[in-house]
Formats: C-alpha cells, structure tokens, sequence
C-alpha cells in the first residue's frame, strides 16, 4: 500500500478508509496484512480524490456513482446523466400561478431546439422555476430572451463534448463530467461577467470618460 499511496499522491490512512467506505476494491491478498494493487486501483483512487476534492461530492455520493460506474449493465449515456446529476443545483418548483406559463415556455423552448434528452431533469426543473419567479417579477425582457441563453448554452454543450472526447473510457467521462461541469460553471460564469463588461464599454464610453 506504500507503493499505492507514493503512486496516487494519496496518505495510506486516506486510501484505507475510501477502500472501508467501498470507494475503491480492496487488493489481491498475497500474504498476511498485504495485498497487490494495480492499475486499476491507482486509477480509481485518483478519480475518488478527484470527486471528493474538486468535485466536493461527498462520500455517500461518490458511492452511489462509484456503483453505477461499475454497474455494466447501465449505459454510457445514463451514466453521464447521474454524474451530471450529482453537481446540478436542484431546486424545487414553488407553486403559483406562474409556473403553468413557464412550463410551456420552457418545453417549447426545448422542441424549437430539438434537446433531446432533457426532460425530465433537475436542470429542466430550475429553469421552469427561475422563468416562473422572472415572471412573477415582471421581467418578460429576460424570458423572451431564453433563447438567445439558450443557443449560449447549446455552443458550451458542443465544446464540453467535444473536450469529453472518446467517452469509452467510463471513469474518464464521469470524472470529465463531475469536475468539467463543476469547475467549467465558475469558468463559464467568469468569462460571461469579463464579456459583459468588453461589451458594455463601447455603449458608456460617455460615462467612462474621465
């Protein structure tokens, strides 16, 4: 386990209780208190790090993907969905009347777009609410825009897969996912604020002037 441990980058205490937490397989026994461990444990143990740490998933989250990513049974594609699901904001639908409206403004967004895939889904839910409270508010200007977000999001989509790659490689493409998506929101929404303001600066250059 030394060798795993100077390997992974990993303190041995650390590497035994994600192997007690069932994160990681224990190795092929050899003898009394060892065991060998090969390529496969140095990559799972960088991917569990990886998800705890960058990903800051917790250890009752990882689990449950670590057994869907050893499930063969569940797809390539579902299993991108439930790593996706694990860093999406969920956020519950208050009722009102409003949400009716917003409802079909977001499923005909969707069908204009030919989104397959995106309902029913924690993210199709949050955009339904935020539509829902933009119009409670009286903000139509940023609903009417939903399209123009939309078509944004759609280009980041085709970037985030096309950086995925080869998706063969299932600990690769959830680990792509959980971290991609969690620090690519940060990256995102950075890069939006520095474009607000490149853009904003020719429309007040009057209010800029010294």
């Amino acid at each position: 386990m030394a060798e795993l441990s100077e390997e992974t980058g990993i303190p041995i205490p650390t590497i035994k209780y994600y192997m007690r937490e069932g994160l990681v397989a224990p190795g092929r026994p050899t003898g009394r208190n060892q065991a060998d461990y090969d390529d496969g444990h140095v990559r799972r143990l960088k991917l569990v790090r990886a998800l705890a740490e960058y990903g800051d998933l917790s250890i009752a989250v990882i689990r449950e993907l670590v057994g869907h990513l050893d499930n063969p049974e569940m797809s390539l594609y579902h299993l991108m969905g439930e790593a996706q699901s694990t860093v999406t904001q969920r956020r519950d639908v208050r009722p009102g009347p409003h949400v009716t409206e917003a409802e079909r403004a977001v499923a005909e967004m969707v069908a204009r777009r030919g989104w397959k895939g995106a309902v029913p889904s924690s993210a199709y839910r949050t955009v339904v609410g935020l539509l829902a409270t933009l119009d409670e508010i009286g903000r139509q200007d940023m609903i009417d825009a939903l399209d123009g977000y939309a078509e944004a999001a759609e280009r980041i989509a085709e970037t985030d897969m096309r950086v995925l790659g080869d998706p063969s490689d299932r600990e690769r493409a959830v680990e792509i996912v959980v971290i991609g998506t969690a620090v690519g929101d940060t990256l995102i929404a950075a890069l939006r604020r520095m474009a607000q303001a490149s853009v904003a600066a020719p429309l007040y250059a009057e209010d800029r002037a010294p």
